[in-house]
Parts: structure tokens; sequence; C-alpha cells
């Protein structure tokens, strides 16, 4: 019988292949359009769109009911490098990171793009992002940190918890340390389960924050940021594989 590590662990790789599977459907659709293919439709695009999202909210939903099995085991994976680790907020990247990634693409395919946007070559990738559509995307901005600062402050909140009652005081009356109590395991759960509570709510802004840039951006544009997103996910989890060979960590 699987350990709850070990499930949590394939819920984990489950979702990195999916990731790679998605990517390489995405490239597929604007390798043709670049090669000379029948233009990528809009609502090919939308489809694809769609496809992430929906993987994701499975994904979330997953591990929803994971994080009553071990919500510890959520916040400190062992399956993740210590790269990823270190890059973690409430067990899974800043939504506002999505919002990070799409200025960085516009400025570089700007950069990059710049003659052939001005012939009209490039067609409605992230490079031609236009200003209403980036000040709909600030506004989601401040909004997203403003979500993300109300939950880690919540988290900041449980975690000095332990620190409080009634763990402290069990604490401070036991003769041996480590020794079982009922009363400090009823507490630990409570902790645990508002931790839970909180992993959701992290990963439903993550998911919300996607769906809303996703609908400002184009079709076209939202293939551009899913591709430059999963494979950044993607690449951190190999770099921080081989930081951790080098390290002696694995």
């Amino acid at each position: 019988m699987a350990s709850d590590d070990q499930i949590l662990q394939r819920c984990f790789h489950e979702w990195m292949a999916i990731q790679e599977q998605e990517l390489n459907q995405l490239l597929q659709a604007l390798n043709q359009n670049g090669n000379g293919g029948d233009d990528l439709t809009e609502t090919t695009c939308a489809q694809l769109t769609e496809k992430s999202i929906n993987s994701f909210q499975e994904y979330i939903d997953k591990r929803a009911q994971l994080s009553r099995l071990d919500i510890s085991g959520l916040f400190s994976p062992s399956w993740n490098t210590a790269l990823e680790k270190s890059l973690l907020w409430v067990a899974g990247c800043r939504p506002s990171i999505y919002i990070r990634l799409t200025y960085a693409l516009c400025g570089s395919q700007v950069e990059f793009q710049l003659s052939e946007i001005i012939q009209g070559l490039v067609r409605g990738n992230l490079g031609q992002i236009s200003a209403a559509q980036l000040r709909m995307i600030n506004d989601l901005h401040m909004k997203t940190i403003k979500e993300e600062e109300k939950l880690s402050n919540k988290l900041a909140g449980l975690q000095e918890n332990i620190a409080d009652q009634p763990i402290a005081i069990v604490v401070k009356r036991m003769s041996r340390v480590g020794e079982t109590s009922g009363e400090v395991d009823h507490a630990l759960d409570e902790h645990e389960s508002s931790m839970a509570n909180i992993l959701q709510e992290a990963d439903k802004l993550r998911l919300s924050t996607l769906k809303e840039l996703l609908s400002i951006l184009t079709p076209l544009q939202g293939v551009d940021f899913l591709v430059a997103s999963k494979k950044l996910h993607l690449c951190m989890h190999e770099w921080g594989k081989t930081r951790d060979n080098k390290h002696g960590r694995r």
C-alpha cells in the first residue's frame, strides 16, 4: 500500500507529465502556424488554453483532497528540488508571477521582433499587446498582490500560533521532550486543517488569476504565454535537479 508521501509524489509527477504533454501540443500548434501551414485560428487557440485551465482545475481539486492526508508534505514537498522549495509560496508559485512573466515576454518580444512588428509580419503575439490590455493586466496585478498579502498574513498567524496556547503551555508542563499528548495532537490536527484551508485559498487564487489573465489576452497571446509559463515550470524543475546533484543532495 502506498504511503501518503508516495501518493502526493505521484500526483506531482502526473501533473508534470501533463505540463510536458500540453507544452508539446502548444508548440506544435505554434510551429505549424509559423511554417507556412494553416493559420492558427482563434478557435484552436481558445481550445488549447481551455484545456490547460481544465487540467489546472483538476490538479488543484486533487490537491485539495490530498491536503487532508498530509498537508505538511505539500508545504515541504520531498519531490521538489531545493531550488523549487526556495521559491514556494503557500505550497506553489505566487499568482503574481504570471503577470511578471507577461510583462517580461511583452518587452522581450518587442525588442527581438521590432522590425517584423513594424512591417506587420508578426501577428497577435505578446509583442503586440495593447495599451488597454496593459491597463487591465496592471489592475489584475495590483488586485492579486493584495490577495497574496492577505493569505501571507493568514499563514503568518498560523505559524505564530505554534508559540501560543494550547501548545506552548502543554510543552512547558511536559516532563520529557517530545512525549505524546492528546491535547497537542488535537491542536496540531486543527493547525493542519487550517493550513489545508489556506492552501485551497491559494490554489483558487492561482487559478482565478490565470483565468483572468488569459481572458485579457487574445487567444494567440494566451497560447504564447502558456508556452513560456510551462517551459519555465519544467525548466526550474530540471535546473533544480542539476543543482541538487552538484551539491550532493541526490
